[in-house]
């Protein structure tokens, strides 16, 4: 568990910006009590989800691996590391305190979420390598070159690696390439197909930034209105 927890802050120190002298101190290694919280709000940054949460009386920002969460879910978690004056560079904001969680962290049976997660397993996803679609774009390079592609319409190919079905009446897919750029290797779309996990499909939307769909629901980066295409 400990060489569990040791993962997470690096994985959370490689994904953000370090100020100068700045030092990122895990004020708490452990928790060895199970926490049940409530989502009040959920900010998406390609693999990381950020979500402020309701504990008791007390209200905190905490971090995990991209997760289906939504406001009004219920989830558990065990094990987390506290980091203070941290900076998220996806988010342009500093946390004066936010908790690291476990992967492991699960959504409550009595959640009220009717979200249907379906998704590849991590190993899977880690031996995904899809070739670049004729006149398209690597997900690595969308990520990297994001101001340039504002409001225009993209080409990527991908494999599914996730669908949330009809949340605000549309469906999420998240594709993945096998490239990355600066830790973020997951692309959201929004569309009104059908489609299935594990797919390798072309897509075509529109880029949009820092796209608020209310509800709790922000994404820095989200291809819009996409459909498949046959190459």
């Amino acid at each position: 568990m400990r060489n569990i927890i040791q993962i997470l802050v690096v994985l959370a120190l490689l994904t953000s910006c370090k100020k100068q002298n700045q030092e990122y101190a895990p004020v708490k290694t452990n928790q060895p009590v199970t926490h049940h919280v409530k989502v009040k709000e959920v900010k998406q940054t390609g693999d990381y989800t950020y979500l402020q949460v309701e504990e008791g009386n007390r209200n905190y920002w905490m971090a995990i691996n991209s997760t289906d969460l939504k406001p009004g879910d219920d989830f558990s978690y065990s094990n987390a590391v506290l980091m203070t004056n941290f900076e998220s560079k996806d988010l342009n904001r500093v946390f004066d305190e936010i908790y690291f969680a476990d992967t492991g962290a699960q959504q409550d049976q009595s959640s009220n979420s009717e979200t249907k997660k379906s998704r590849l397993s991590k190993e899977e996803q880690e031996n995904i390598s899809v070739e670049k679609a004729k006149g398209g774009i690597t997900i690595a390079e969308l990520y990297e070159n994001k101001e340039n592609y504002k409001g225009k319409t993209v080409l990527v190919k991908g494999k599914i690696v996730k669908i949330n079905d009809q949340i605000m009446d549309k469906n999420w897919v998240h594709l993945k390439d096998g490239t990355s750029f600066d830790g973020k290797s997951d692309l959201t779309f929004t569309t009104q197909e059908s489609l299935t996990v594990g797919d390798v499909v072309t897509m075509t939307g529109k880029v949009t930034l820092d796209k608020d769909f209310g509800a709790g629901y922000i994404y820095p980066l989200i291809v819009e209105e996409a459909s498949s295409v046959k190459e």
